[in-house]
Protein backbone atom coordinates (compact mmCIF):
# COMPACT_ATOMS: atom_id res chain seq x y z
CA UNK A 1 0.00 0.00 0.00
CA UNK A 2 1.36 3.40 -1.01
CA UNK A 3 1.88 5.99 1.70
CA UNK A 4 -0.24 9.15 1.46
CA UNK A 5 1.43 12.08 -0.22
CA UNK A 6 3.27 14.52 2.05
CA UNK A 7 1.44 17.76 2.70
CA UNK A 8 2.89 21.27 2.78
CA UNK A 9 0.91 23.84 4.82
CA UNK A 10 1.44 27.58 4.41
CA UNK A 11 -0.01 30.06 6.94
CA UNK A 12 -1.43 33.52 6.32
CA UNK A 13 -0.64 37.11 7.25
CA UNK A 14 0.40 37.49 10.90
CA UNK A 15 -0.01 33.72 11.36
CA UNK A 16 2.42 30.95 12.22
CA UNK A 17 1.94 27.19 11.93
CA UNK A 18 -0.59 27.23 14.78
CA UNK A 19 -3.25 28.49 12.39
CA UNK A 20 -3.36 24.91 11.05
CA UNK A 21 -3.33 23.10 14.41
CA UNK A 22 -7.11 22.56 14.82
CA UNK A 23 -7.40 20.62 11.57
CA UNK A 24 -4.33 18.41 11.92
CA UNK A 25 -6.24 15.47 13.51
CA UNK A 26 -8.41 15.27 10.38
CA UNK A 27 -5.41 14.80 8.09
CA UNK A 28 -4.49 11.31 9.26
CA UNK A 29 -1.61 10.10 11.40
CA UNK A 30 0.10 8.35 8.48
CA UNK A 31 0.58 11.54 6.46
CA UNK A 32 3.82 13.50 6.63
CA UNK A 33 2.79 17.12 7.29
CA UNK A 34 5.19 20.06 6.95
CA UNK A 35 4.30 23.66 7.87
CA UNK A 36 6.55 26.32 6.32
CA UNK A 37 6.67 29.96 7.46
CA UNK A 38 5.57 32.82 5.23
CA UNK A 39 7.23 35.68 7.15
CA UNK A 40 10.93 35.07 6.53
CA UNK A 41 11.11 36.46 2.97
CA UNK A 42 9.71 39.55 1.27
CA UNK A 43 8.58 37.77 -1.90
CA UNK A 44 6.29 34.85 -2.59
CA UNK A 45 8.98 33.46 -4.91
CA UNK A 46 11.57 33.18 -2.14
CA UNK A 47 9.04 31.88 0.38
CA UNK A 48 7.97 29.22 -2.11
CA UNK A 49 11.56 28.26 -2.91
CA UNK A 50 12.35 27.79 0.79
CA UNK A 51 9.15 25.81 1.39
CA UNK A 52 9.89 23.45 -1.51
CA UNK A 53 13.43 22.92 -0.25
CA UNK A 54 12.03 21.73 3.06
CA UNK A 55 9.86 19.01 1.53
CA UNK A 56 10.94 15.37 1.12
CA UNK A 57 11.80 14.22 -2.41
CA UNK A 58 8.99 13.40 -4.78
CA UNK A 59 5.42 14.62 -5.21
CA UNK A 60 3.46 16.38 -2.50
CA UNK A 61 0.22 18.27 -1.92
CA UNK A 62 0.17 21.92 -0.88
CA UNK A 63 -2.41 23.94 1.03
CA UNK A 64 -2.26 27.68 1.57
CA UNK A 65 -4.38 29.94 3.77
CA UNK A 66 -4.77 33.63 2.83
CA UNK A 67 -1.22 34.91 2.16
CA UNK A 68 -0.15 31.27 2.23
CA UNK A 69 -2.41 30.73 -0.77
CA UNK A 70 -0.30 33.16 -2.80
CA UNK A 71 2.79 31.20 -1.79
CA UNK A 72 1.07 27.88 -2.56
CA UNK A 73 0.31 29.02 -6.10
CA UNK A 74 3.95 30.07 -6.48
CA UNK A 75 5.01 26.61 -5.26
CA UNK A 76 2.92 25.18 -8.10
CA UNK A 77 4.57 27.59 -10.54
CA UNK A 78 8.08 26.64 -9.46
CA UNK A 79 7.62 22.85 -9.15
CA UNK A 80 4.61 21.86 -11.29
CA UNK A 81 5.91 18.32 -11.81
CA UNK A 82 5.86 17.63 -8.05
CA UNK A 83 2.38 18.93 -7.22
CA UNK A 84 -0.17 16.22 -6.45
CA UNK A 85 -2.90 18.52 -5.19
CA UNK A 86 -3.66 22.13 -4.26
CA UNK A 87 -5.92 23.57 -1.55
CA UNK A 88 -6.62 27.30 -1.44
CA UNK A 89 -8.32 28.60 1.70
CA UNK A 90 -9.66 32.16 1.91
CA UNK A 91 -7.34 33.63 -0.68
CA UNK A 92 -7.37 34.93 -4.24
CA UNK A 93 -5.47 34.36 -7.48
CA UNK A 94 -5.15 37.92 -8.76
CA UNK A 95 -2.39 40.44 -8.14
CA UNK A 96 -2.84 43.02 -5.39
CA UNK A 97 -5.46 45.64 -6.24
CA UNK A 98 -4.29 49.30 -6.04
CA UNK A 99 -6.51 50.04 -3.04
CA UNK A 100 -5.23 46.98 -1.19
CA UNK A 101 -1.66 48.00 -1.91
CA UNK A 102 -2.32 51.48 -0.52
CA UNK A 103 -3.85 50.01 2.64
CA UNK A 104 -0.77 47.84 3.15
CA UNK A 105 1.54 50.81 2.65
CA UNK A 106 -0.43 52.86 5.18
CA UNK A 107 -0.03 50.11 7.78
CA UNK A 108 3.71 49.86 7.15
CA UNK A 109 4.07 53.63 7.31
CA UNK A 110 2.15 53.75 10.61
CA UNK A 111 4.51 51.17 12.07
CA UNK A 112 7.57 52.89 10.68
CA UNK A 113 6.56 56.22 12.20
CA UNK A 114 5.62 54.50 15.48
CA UNK A 115 2.04 55.75 15.10
CA UNK A 116 0.88 52.17 15.65
CA UNK A 117 2.43 49.03 17.09
CA UNK A 118 2.07 45.56 15.66
CA UNK A 119 -0.16 44.66 18.63
CA UNK A 120 -2.46 47.57 17.80
CA UNK A 121 -2.59 46.65 14.12
CA UNK A 122 -3.31 43.00 14.98
CA UNK A 123 -6.10 44.02 17.38
CA UNK A 124 -7.60 46.21 14.68
CA UNK A 125 -7.65 43.25 12.29
CA UNK A 126 -9.95 41.18 14.51
CA UNK A 127 -13.28 42.66 13.33
CA UNK A 128 -12.23 42.09 9.72
CA UNK A 129 -10.91 38.55 10.04
CA UNK A 130 -13.44 37.04 12.46
CA UNK A 131 -17.15 36.39 12.17
CA UNK A 132 -19.07 38.74 14.51
CA UNK A 133 -20.08 35.76 16.66
CA UNK A 134 -16.41 35.13 17.53
CA UNK A 135 -15.34 38.65 18.48
CA UNK A 136 -15.76 37.92 22.21
CA UNK A 137 -13.82 34.63 22.05
CA UNK A 138 -10.92 35.61 24.28
CA UNK A 139 -8.91 32.44 23.63
CA UNK A 140 -9.14 32.97 19.88
CA UNK A 141 -8.24 36.66 20.17
CA UNK A 142 -5.27 35.77 22.37
CA UNK A 143 -4.05 33.21 19.82
CA UNK A 144 -4.27 35.73 16.98
CA UNK A 145 -2.31 38.26 19.03
CA UNK A 146 0.34 35.71 20.00
CA UNK A 147 0.80 34.54 16.41
CA UNK A 148 1.23 38.16 15.32
CA UNK A 149 3.91 38.64 17.97
CA UNK A 150 5.68 35.47 16.81
CA UNK A 151 5.77 36.83 13.24
CA UNK A 152 7.01 40.17 14.55
CA UNK A 153 7.06 43.62 13.01
CA UNK A 154 9.83 42.81 10.52
CA UNK A 155 8.14 39.56 9.51
CA UNK A 156 4.84 41.40 9.06
CA UNK A 157 6.56 43.96 6.83
CA UNK A 158 8.08 41.17 4.73
CA UNK A 159 4.67 39.50 4.39
CA UNK A 160 3.04 42.75 3.28
CA UNK A 161 5.79 43.36 0.70
CA UNK A 162 5.36 39.82 -0.65
CA UNK A 163 1.60 40.29 -0.92
CA UNK A 164 1.98 43.63 -2.71
CA UNK A 165 4.41 42.21 -5.27
CA UNK A 166 2.72 38.87 -5.91
CA UNK A 167 1.99 37.88 -9.51
CA UNK A 168 -1.40 37.19 -11.02
CA UNK A 169 -1.84 33.41 -10.87
CA UNK A 170 -5.13 32.95 -12.70
CA UNK A 171 -3.53 31.57 -15.87
CA UNK A 172 -1.55 29.13 -13.72
CA UNK A 173 -4.75 27.73 -12.19
CA UNK A 174 -6.30 27.05 -15.61
CA UNK A 175 -3.47 24.64 -16.41
CA UNK A 176 -3.24 22.93 -13.00
CA UNK A 177 -4.75 19.50 -13.55
CA UNK A 178 -4.60 18.07 -10.04
CA UNK A 179 -7.31 17.55 -7.40
CA UNK A 180 -8.02 20.97 -5.89
CA UNK A 181 -9.99 22.35 -2.97
CA UNK A 182 -11.14 25.96 -2.81
CA UNK A 183 -12.65 26.92 0.54
CA UNK A 184 -13.92 30.21 1.95
CA UNK A 185 -15.90 31.52 4.89
CA UNK A 186 -19.26 32.90 3.75
CA UNK A 187 -18.67 36.20 5.58
CA UNK A 188 -14.96 36.59 4.74
CA UNK A 189 -14.31 40.35 4.47
CA UNK A 190 -10.62 40.05 3.59
CA UNK A 191 -10.80 37.70 0.61
CA UNK A 192 -14.50 37.64 -0.29
CA UNK A 193 -16.25 34.56 -1.58
CA UNK A 194 -16.28 35.89 -5.15
CA UNK A 195 -12.52 35.37 -5.28
CA UNK A 196 -12.90 31.70 -4.33
CA UNK A 197 -15.70 31.24 -6.84
CA UNK A 198 -13.39 32.65 -9.51
CA UNK A 199 -10.55 30.26 -8.57
CA UNK A 200 -12.86 27.25 -8.47
CA UNK A 201 -14.08 28.17 -11.94
CA UNK A 202 -10.54 28.34 -13.28
CA UNK A 203 -9.22 25.08 -11.80
CA UNK A 204 -10.05 22.02 -13.93
CA UNK A 205 -10.71 19.70 -10.94
CA UNK A 206 -11.85 21.77 -7.95
CA UNK A 207 -14.39 21.35 -5.16
CA UNK A 208 -15.68 24.67 -3.83
CA UNK A 209 -16.62 24.62 -0.14
CA UNK A 210 -18.41 27.59 1.43
CA UNK A 211 -18.23 27.60 5.22
CA UNK A 212 -21.39 29.09 6.71
CA UNK A 213 -21.34 31.42 9.70
CA UNK A 214 -17.61 32.02 9.27
CA UNK A 215 -15.24 34.88 8.55
CA UNK A 216 -11.71 34.81 7.20
CA UNK A 217 -10.04 32.62 9.85
CA UNK A 218 -11.70 29.39 8.76
CA UNK A 219 -9.23 26.91 10.24
CA UNK A 220 -9.69 28.47 13.69
CA UNK A 221 -13.38 29.37 13.47
CA UNK A 222 -14.77 26.19 11.89
CA UNK A 223 -12.07 23.51 12.14
CA UNK A 224 -14.54 20.63 11.91
CA UNK A 225 -15.91 21.75 8.55
CA UNK A 226 -12.47 22.62 7.21
CA UNK A 227 -10.95 19.37 8.44
CA UNK A 228 -13.65 17.31 6.72
CA UNK A 229 -13.17 19.20 3.46
CA UNK A 230 -9.40 18.77 3.66
CA UNK A 231 -9.77 15.06 4.33
CA UNK A 232 -12.04 14.62 1.27
CA UNK A 233 -9.56 16.55 -0.85
CA UNK A 234 -6.58 14.49 0.35
CA UNK A 235 -8.44 11.26 -0.42
CA UNK A 236 -8.83 12.50 -3.99
CA UNK A 237 -5.15 13.49 -4.05
CA UNK A 238 -4.00 10.06 -2.91
CA UNK A 239 -6.25 8.22 -5.37
CA UNK A 240 -4.97 10.39 -8.21
CA UNK A 241 -1.34 9.81 -7.17
CA UNK A 242 -1.81 6.03 -7.35
CA UNK A 243 -3.05 6.02 -10.93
Amino acid sequence: MNLPLPLLLLPGLMNDARVWDPILPALGAARSVHAAPTHLHDSVARSAQAAIAGMPPGPFAVAGFSLGGYVAMEVCRQSPERIGGLALLDTGAGADAPEARQARLRMLQAMGSRAATLDQIAAGFAPRVLHPSRLQDQALLALLADMARSVGAEGFARQQQAAMDRPDSRALLRDLRVPALVLCGREDQVTPLALSEEMAGLLPDAELVVVEGCGHMVTLEKPGVVGSAMRRWLERVDISAQR
